[in-house]
């Protein structure tokens, strides 16, 4: 095996596990073994253990003496906090975007919300999620603030499950419309209004996930 393509495997390995925590499949206080995740996964121990280090420098799993690895999660605190920071950065994200977003990347915000147009016909929850990501990330990009993609990258897995739990069928419309008056104000060069309907977005978000838990 090349050096590349074992990289590739040991991302996915990570990738996978990830989800698993985020999405719920392994809950926290459960206990996970290196030989339980190698048989689900079909890979060998080395990189699942070099994904179990990763997974403890973001917060997500704990190796606990005479216990094993037992996962941490997400908790309710860790989502209450990231909904108030998603508030503030990704409204800022919003302003500074529509001031210096280029061409190429209004038209792949475009393209983004196209697609999601598509999935929200088809009721792919899984591809609206991956959408959802996709054109919070752009805007953080296209802000072209190193700071705010570092707190982005810090927060990742956090905003994962924020927006994976806001999400369902009954609010894929609403999502996708408030999508496309951010994307106007962005491409109007109308940075308060970008950061404005961006701060009700989340808000919005939150709202959302209360009632589905509710």
């Amino acid at each position: 095996m090349n050096e590349e393509h074992y990289g590739s495997l040991r991302e996915q390995v990570f990738t996978k596990i990830e989800e698993d925590i985020i999405n719920g499949r392994y809950k926290a206080g459960e206990k996970i073994t290196e030989n339980m995740l190698s048989n689900d996964l079909g890979v060998s121990r080395t990189p699942i253990r070099e994904a179990i280090r990763q997974l403890e420098l973001e917060g997500l799993v704990e190796t606990i003496p005479n216990k094993g690895i037992v996962v941490t999660g997400v908790t309710k605190e860790d989502i209450e906090d990231i909904y108030e920071i998603r508030e503030l950065i990704e409204g800022l994200a919003a302003r500074k975007s529509a001031l210096k977003m280029g061409e190429d990347e209004l038209e792949r915000l475009q393209e983004i919300i196209d697609l999601q147009e598509f999935y929200t016909m088809r009721d792919d929850i899984k591809g609206l999620v991956r959408m959802d990501s996709e054109f919070h990330k752009l805007i953080f990009k296209g802000s072209n603030s190193k700071t705010l993609k570092n707190i982005l990258s810090m927060f990742h897995h956090n905003l994962k499950k924020a927006r994976h739990d806001s999400f369902s069928k009954e609010f894929k419309q609403e999502i996708l419309e408030e999508h496309k008056l951010i994307y106007k104000a962005i491409s109007d060069k109308d940075s308060k209004l970008a950061e404005k309907l961006t701060n009700l977005h989340v808000k919005n978000a939150k709202k959302r996930l209360l009632r589905k838990e509710g």
